[in-house]
């Protein structure tokens, strides 16, 4: 019997069809773009990329003929004044590409673009992508249900995502725990928070290496923010456990300092905190979830024996059986976020 965290095989990707684009189209997703993703590949070679620890980052630097290269570099500046200032052109003076990185592990198989400004040699990130059907509901729903809007667009074959600036966590996991008792216990809570936002709408594999932390320096210590860089496994899986980070081995050590400094009734009451942020949100932007759900009941994005299992082990764990009439993975999200929204009701209500 497999682990509860580890996927059955490699994740598939699933076409962007009709419905799912007019959607994008309604909300500002769907654009034209100068370049895509396809153009990308056309590099001539390829260079590994070393940390400054001397580490392979698993990132390539991709090089180009020269006259490849010019029409990029202008065609990928302006991808950034889109993401960034919804297309002003003047900003483009002062920008430049640093450079192209290509990853080759995963799924995916990502560009990594660095813009610099050649006034303070500030840079920033996007990154171009192949679309998934998958990915952009998990996209979607971040924007909609989690503290953080996302930016995006799509093109056709092509995704292009803004960066979300944080430390890594598998990074922060090995090197940002050693902190105050204080800060610890606020890492803690943000992970019991984090671990309820991935279970109400179902994104799964979040590994410690599909996560950043972004630190906030507050009064009294630090405030700590988890946020989901990887949204390609959002209600792909068929087991409950795939969708709660707690139970990824490899955020065993955040998961071991909690046990320590948090007692049940406190995780309680940080996962009923959390539970009311979500439905708030989901209240606020009730019209946009519902049509982002339906889209969502019509389409492919899960095998038929993925979404049995999910319905069976989603109807033990909150004992109940609207799961049972679900037909697709678009159903089953739905169910669970209005579950948890009238599990919040009955406990505001003391019922």
């Amino acid at each position: 019997m497999r682990p509860g965290g580890i996927p059955s095989k490699k994740k598939i990707s699933f076409p962007v069809k009709a419905p799912l684009r007019m959607y994008m189209r309604k909300f500002g997703r769907d654009v034209s773009l100068p370049v895509r993703y396809g153009d990308l590949m056309r590099f001539d070679n390829t260079a590994s990329l070393i940390d400054e620890h001397g580490e392979d980052t698993l990132w390539e630097t991709a090089y180009y003929s020269e006259s490849d290269r010019k029409d990029l570099h202008k065609a990928l500046t302006e991808i950034y004044a889109l993401l960034k200032t919804d297309g002003n052109i003047e900003v483009l003076e002062h920008l430049s590409v640093a450079r192209i990185d290509w990853c080759s592990f995963g799924n995916t198989h990502p560009f990594r673009i660095r813009i610099i400004n050649r006034f303070n040699d500030n840079y920033d990130h996007f990154y171009v992508k192949k679309t998934d059907a998958s990915r952009i509901y998990g996209l979607e729903l971040e924007h909609i249900l989690s503290p953080e809007r996302i930016t995006y667009m799509v093109d056709q074959e092509t995704l292009i995502e803004e960066h979300i600036a944080g430390i890594p966590g598998d990074r922060f996991v090995t090197h940002n725990l050693k902190v105050s008792k204080f800060d610890q216990t606020r890492i803690s809570k943000e992970f019991v928070k984090f671990n309820e936002r991935c279970f109400v709408r179902l994104l799964g594999d979040m590994r410690s290496y599909n996560y950043v932390v972004d630190i906030t320096p507050d009064i009294e210590g630090n405030q700590y923010r988890i946020r989901a860089i990887d949204f390609d496994q959002q209600s792909y899986e068929g087991r409950k456990n795939f969708y709660l980070p707690q139970f990824f081995k490899e955020n065993n050590p955040i998961i071991k300092m909690g046990i320590s400094l948090m007692d049940p009734e406190t995780v309680t009451q940080y996962q009923l905190e959390e539970r009311t942020l979500i439905a708030n949100r989901a209240k606020g932007s009730s019209a946009r979830l519902k049509l982002l759900l339906d889209v969502m009941r019509k389409d492919k994005i899960s095998s038929a024996q993925k979404i049995e299992d999910l319905k069976r082990e989603l109807s033990e764990h909150h004992k109940n059986d609207t799961f049972a009439k679900c037909k697709n993975m678009g159903d089953i999200v739905s169910a669970n976020i209005e579950l948890i929204i009238q599990k919040v009701f009955t406990q505001s209500m003391g019922l």
